[in-house]
């Protein structure tokens, strides 16, 4: 059973940055497409970067050039450093497998919440 934990999530103004992490057991990340996901408050949750096995990575265009998101094979750690953040970034976030890749999920972490605010 893999067990997916986000961290590092917390209260930002705008224009600051944040890097979450994704830490999960046994070597997902080396074996499988992930991305994160992030659901605002009333919305459905969306996938919104992507990395490959192989380190390709992808990202939904609004948020090109603002978010990277990378990986620790070795750590067994995902993550996603975001810049520049906006009040609409506010949401929780989440990480999992790819949902282009996939039809199924892993089971859901308890994602970490992310909130922009001045």
């Amino acid at each position: 059973q893999v067990q997916l934990v986000e961290s590092g999530g917390g209260l930002v103004q705008p224009g600051g940055s944040l890097r979450l992490s994704c830490a999960a057991s046994g070597s997902i990340f080396s074996i499988y497409n992930m991305g994160w996901y992030r659901q605002a408050p009333g919305k459905q949750r969306e996938l919104i970067a992507r990395i490959t096995r192989d380190g390709s990575t992808d990202y939904v265009d609004s948020l090109k050039g603002r978010f990277i998101i990378s990986k620790d094979n070795a750590k067994g750690t995902m993550y996603l450093q975001m810049n520049s953040l906006k009040p609409e970034d506010t949401a929780a976030y989440y990480c999992n497998l790819d949902r282009t890749s996939y039809t199924n999920y892993f089971s859901w972490g308890q994602g970490t919440q992310v909130t922009v605010s001045s």
